[in-house]
């Protein structure tokens, strides 16, 4: 025989029994089954490694159960963004990496697919981008670059990435700041952070550009000089002078996000922003930024949208006074 107290005890344990249980099945209904990333870069590179890193950590989160990964690289995305629109049209379970750089790579190869055709997903990470000199190089500080620049733009050579990339834009939107004509900026472009590296230490350009990651080592060691970082605000541990901070009104970063497939329907969208909201907010996410050394820039859905329209705009305007857009 049950007493009262005892009825009660037992139905309160059996009905947190029934919630806990409802709760973890919910949680496992609502877990993708398969995510399939459209990686449109070869193996190794940003978006390679941050389509692979948010996978792992979906998985991790309970967000998805299986993914796999194509890669396909070119032309500054667009093929493997032409080969996502024309295959997964409709697909819940499609997803592909891209970023700024692809924004730029569909303006400069007059691409045939572009962004408006797949679904905007969410806004992710981003690196600000360093303006270095060598270590002896007579220039100081970014006042000493800016003036030479300004006194005889083609005296400067700006190094770093591929031309139309981000690195060049940032060089062109300095120009346009500081009231030099962008097609005069004397750009020397380098198939990798290697290469470029070796021409800054070989004062084989004036000043080099490119993601802070990717000087990192060299501005710790004392062999490269750090002018300015393009972010919006001082950086904590990063003792680097914004632009904007030294009177130059420029901010820019190399952001990373993710797209879902042409022709999804609203459910699909959801459960693609659902997962996506899950692996954010978990600690395998946050850990996956601390070792990357990635900026949380999350942004979703509309937002997302529009801040790509915003973008096209801004690149599109900037490639265009860079004489690259064609």
């Amino acid at each position: 025989m049950i007493h009262s107290t005892q009825k009660t005890s037992f139905s309160r344990l059996l009905g947190a029994l029934v919630v806990g249980l409802a709760s973890s099945f919910a949680l496992s209904a609502s877990a993708l089954d398969s995510v399939k990333f459209m990686i449109p870069a070869n193996p190794g590179g940003g978006w390679d490694t941050t389509g692979r890193t948010l996978a792992q950590a979906m998985v991790k989160a309970g967000a998805v159960k299986n993914v796999q990964f194509d890669n396909k690289g070119g032309a500054g995305g667009t093929i493997g963004l032409a080969q996502f629109v024309n295959t997964s049209k409709g697909d819940g379970n499609a997803m592909m990496v891209g970023g700024m750089v692809m924004v730029g790579g569909i303006i400069l190869n007059k691409s045939a697919v572009n962004l408006s055709m797949v679904t905007p997903l969410a806004r992710l990470t981003g690196e600000y981008e360093v303006i270095v000199v060598p270590a002896a190089s007579p220039i100081k500080t970014m006042k000493d670059l800016v003036a030479k620049f300004k006194a005889d733009p083609g005296s400067v050579s700006w190094g770093g990435g591929s031309a139309g990339g981000t690195d060049h834009i940032l060089a062109g939107m300095i120009a346009q700041a500081v009231g030099v004509d962008p097609a005069k900026v004397n750009y020397i472009p380098y198939a990798g952070g290697g290469e470029a590296q070796a021409a800054i230490l070989g004062n084989h350009v004036t000043a080099g550009i490119s993601g802070y990651s990717e000087f990192a080592a060299q501005i710790k060691a004392g062999k490269f000089r750090p002018l300015a970082i393009s972010s919006d605000k001082k950086i904590s541990g990063i003792d680097i002078a914004t632009l904007k901070d030294q009177g130059i009104d420029v901010e820019l970063f190399n952001w990373r996000g993710v797209f879902g497939a042409p022709g999804i329907s609203d459910a699909q969208k959801k459960a693609l922003l659902a997962a996506l909201e899950t692996t954010v907010k978990s600690a395998g996410w946050k850990e996956a930024l601390a070792k990357q050394e990635w900026t949380d820039i999350y942004m979703a859905g509309d937002g997302f949208a529009k801040y790509i329209d915003d973008e096209n705009k801004r690149i599109g305007d900037v490639l265009g006074k860079l004489a690259l857009k064609k």
